[in-house]
């Protein structure tokens, strides 16, 4: 038997995306018009789902790209939004608004490639991010016991779910992908003898999307 349900969809593109600069909150504007079309592509998949087996609500974080995405669920599947600030993103400091290519040479690198090492001045640093998020989401899986939950989330949100869920040690060298508009679903599962555990039913699809224009490849 599912008890518990977290499902996880990147928001859509944004603008910092496809521009190429690091999304923080003073660069976010929110998305582009394929990254609207992204959202509500992900949301008529979960609409068709929803009215077999009900969703509760929707989570989103604080910046612009995740409120525009939640929105669109939200009113899709008519259920509440709930904003948070802990599904926000990593610190970026001074990083924010400035090029990806231009942030990963200054620091040799991305986030993930120096974990115990911030990115720029006044940002996270990956396993510090990481360690935070795990918290905070082990928090909304205990206030949501139960239920069937929507994040509109970033990639980081869904990288750190596998990293809490399948207890993948901080500072791995492993990786996701993760696509915008993408969905992520994770199942807590409960049989006959009372055992539990978390299993991973989906990750990064992207079947929803596939009438859509693609994204140009980075």
């Amino acid at each position: 038997m599912i008890t518990t349900e977290l499902v996880f969809v990147r928001h859509g593109q944004a603008q910092c995306n496809a521009d190429g600069l690091v999304g923080g909150p003073r660069t976010c504007t929110g998305l582009t018009n394929l990254g609207y079309a992204q959202a509500e592509q992900a949301a008529r998949r979960l609409a068709t789902e929803h009215l077999k087996r009900p969703f509760d609500m929707v989570y989103a974080g604080p910046r612009i790209r995740l409120v525009q995405t939640g929105e669109i669920i939200a009113q899709t599947l008519q259920i509440p939004l709930h904003f948070d600030d802990r599904l926000d993103g990593p610190v970026h400091g001074d990083a924010d608004g400035k090029p990806w290519d231009a942030v990963k040479t200054a620091a040799n690198g991305g986030p993930h490639a120096h974990p115990d090492t911030p990115w720029a001045a006044g940002s996270d640093t990956w396993n510090g991010y990481l360690k935070r998020a795990s918290k905070n989401l082990s928090q909304f899986i205990e206030e949501n016991e139960g239920k069937r939950i929507v994040f509109a989330a970033h990639g980081e949100t869904v990288i750190t779910a596998h990293t809490l869920l399948l207890d993948i040690p901080i500072g791995s060298p492993a990786g996701f992908t993760h696509n915008h508009a993408s969905i992520t679903r994770w199942q807590h599962h409960r049989n006959r003898l009372g055992q539990t555990r978390w299993m991973l039913d989906r990750h990064n699809d992207t079947e929803h999307l596939s009438l859509l224009t693609p994204e140009p490849t980075p």
